[in-house]
Parts: structure tokens; sequence; C-alpha cells
């Protein structure tokens, strides 16, 4: 008699356990973790770089970079004065929640209150894999437009919150705010919507106040 495994499903169950060890793990040193997951040129790093400056005086912040390749970004957040560790997926198009277990060791994670991790730039596998995060974001860009949200909604059903990136861009690109708003809270309607322009820091102090109530239920 032959034997049918699903394949899929023990990736899912084995990347489960991994989540909720490191889950636990967080919970213990009342850390705050963020999965910021969003499409390449979303504008993921340079959000990032602009929450620094608002949050460092505030909170003790550190990043995991996932990309397929390079250390770009890792180095972008370093340059801000903050620590970074890089995973590189060499392929892969999502990071999984045994490489989140596998960098841990690089922090003191009792001297922080909350990490961020950059996800793969992708919409669609992210989605799939829970790494123990307490906060899951999504970013998107007016550049790519607003239809986004019922091509990829199991992204967006899972978000606790997401930044619609680089509004500065509306009056050149066809994307209407209010069918994306509209269709966002069709989808998830207890989701946060926080609109920003990351390269000149509009709006983004409004979402780094809303992670710091959510940092503080960890205390």
């Amino acid at each position: 008699m032959s034997q049918r495994i699903n394949l899929q499903q023990q990736v899912f169950q084995g990347n489960q356990r991994w989540a909720e060890q490191n889950r636990s793990m967080f919970q213990q040193h009342s850390l705050l973790v963020v999965n910021i997951i969003g499409s390449p040129g979303a504008g993921k790093t340079t959000l990032l770089e602009s929450m620094v400056p608002l949050l460092q005086d505030k909170v003790r912040m550190a990043v995991i970079e996932g990309d397929v390749e390079t250390t770009f970004d890792s180095e972008r957040i370093a340059a801000c004065g903050i620590q970074s560790v890089q995973i590189n997926t060499f392929g892969a198009c999502h990071l999984d929640a045994k490489m989140i277990s596998s960098v841990a060791e690089h922090f003191s994670l009792s001297a922080l209150d909350i990490l961020v991790i950059e996800n793969v730039g992708n919409l669609v596998c992210p989605a799939e894999f829970d790494l123990g995060e307490g906060i899951r974001v999504v970013v998107l860009s007016t550049a790519e437009g607003a239809d986004k949200v019922r091509k990829y909604p199991t992204v967006f059903q899972r978000a606790h919150a997401v930044v619609l990136n680089k509004i500065d861009l509306l009056p050149y690109v066809r994307f209407d705010l209010e069918a994306f708003r509209k269709n966002l809270l069709c989808l998830h309607e207890n989701v946060k919507l926080f609109c920003v322009s990351a390269t000149n820091s509009e709006g983004v102090d409004s979402f780094c106040d809303w992670l710091l109530v959510q940092q503080g239920k960890c205390t």
C-alpha cells in the first residue's frame, strides 16, 4: 500500500514548532518582535531608517535583515547606529522561524525592547511562515497599485498593521486611496492603517507611537 505524504504540511508544522519556541523566548525577555513584509522596492528599509531617530531615545532596538543576497540593507541599518544582523537565504523567497532562532544568539535579548525583522521582499511566501513575532506589518507603496489587497489577500488578512508608503507620489500615480482603504477594511476590519512617506518621515511618527503602545503591552 502506498502512503501519501503532504510535504507542505510537514514544512509548516516544523516551522510552527520553531516559531512557538521563538515566541516563548521573546516573551521571556518582554521583547516586542515585529515582522515587516512587503514587495521589493516598497520601502521597508527606508521606513526603518526613518523610524530609528524617532525610537532610539525611547526604546532599545535591533534589526534582523532578510534578503536573498548581499548585506546592503543590513549595512544601511547599521549606519543608523543600531545593531543589525543579516540573513541571506540564497534563493529562498522568505525567512523561516528556524533562521530567526539561529541568529537570536547574536543579540542580547534582555537588553532590547523591540526587535524588527525585515523579511525577504515578497507578498506571497512570507505570509505563510510564522517567525514567532508578536506583530506583523505589511508595507505597500502607492506605486504598486491599490489592487494588491485583493490580489494578495492572505498577507493583509494576517497583518496587525499596514503601512502605505510613498504617499508623496499620490499626485503622480494611479492609486485610489479610498478604494484601497475600503477593500482593506472589508478584508480585515481591525487592521491599523498608516499612510506615510518614509523618505521625508511624513506620518512615520504615528506608526512609531503605535509600536510603542504595542511594546508597552509586552512589559
